[in-house]
């Protein structure tokens, strides 16, 4: 169910949820890599229903269609040029693009029937994000808007409340899906949204895929009182909502 004014979701998560505040970066390539490391660990029964949050490091992710493309080492020069290091990452769609003002909130679970459900994760993960975002005022909702950038039928959109016609893409979601867990990815664009439309407009043009970058914004850009952990105490506020949470170490998870 999309749109604002869309009924709360039911849960998909029945056993507490452990949350865990990455606070420390990796690196750009090792950030993105330790999703896919919780993934198979939550494969192999090492942990449980997890919910990482962390800030990124200047980021393009491009999909692995977007790499086969002509243009695709114009497009990661561009980003370098930046300030942005290119990665390609496992899950489908195209290039978006993040940095130290987004905040990624990555899901793992473990679950035998990992595959079955997987359109319902997007429509339930996505309007939590929503309503997580509109419980501190942004007008957020369920749904691609035209001319968007790695565009998704569930990506999360605010409208200007000044000029309502305007829309701005503020969530994508993307998902891996393995034998026996799957993990629901998600970035969120909170502050400074000039550099993500810039990088992505090099690359993009480099790839010659078309886009508006008019629609790529930020929470701040509609609310600019915000900052990420205001978004990441309102994530993890609707979590709690429906289900217990418990607080871990990255360290505990990996088992080092």
């Amino acid at each position: 169910m999309t749109g604002r004014h869309a009924a709360a979701v039911a849960p998909l998560t029945v056993a507490p949820l452990t949350v865990v505040h990455q606070e420390r970066t990796l690196g750009a390539a090792e950030d993105l890599d330790l999703a896919l490391r919780l993934l198979r660990r939550a494969q192999d029964g090492l942990i449980g229903p997890t919910l990482r949050l962390y800030r990124p490091e200047p980021t393009v992710a491009f999909g692995q269609r977007d790499a086969k493309l002509p243009g695709f080492d114009a497009a990661a020069q561009a980003c370098r040029d930046r300030g942005f290091e290119p990665l390609i990452r496992k899950a489908g769609g195209r290039a978006a693009a993040y940095h130290r003002g987004c905040l990624v909130v990555d899901h793992i679970e473990p679950r035998a029937d990992a595959i079955a459900g997987a359109k319902a994760r997007f429509s339930h993960y996505g309007e939590l994000l929503a309503e997580s975002l509109r419980s501190l005022g942004v007008l957020a909702a369920v749904g691609e808007i035209p001319g968007e950038y790695c565009p998704g039928e569930f990506s999360v959109h605010g409208d200007d409340p000044v000029f309502p016609s305007h829309q701005v893409k503020l969530i994508g979601t993307a998902q891996r899906v393995v034998s026996g867990a799957w993990l629901f990815s998600s970035v969120i664009v909170v502050e400074d949204s000039g550099p993500l439309r810039e990088v992505l407009t090099d690359s993009y043009a480099a790839l010659g895929l078309e886009w508006s970058p008019a629609t790529a914004g930020s929470v701040q850009d509609l609310s600019p009182d915000l900052r990420v952990e205001d978004v990441m105490g309102a994530v993890v506020a609707r979590y709690s909502q429906e289900t217990p949470l418990a607080r871990a170490t990255l360290e505990s998870l990996l088992g080092d």
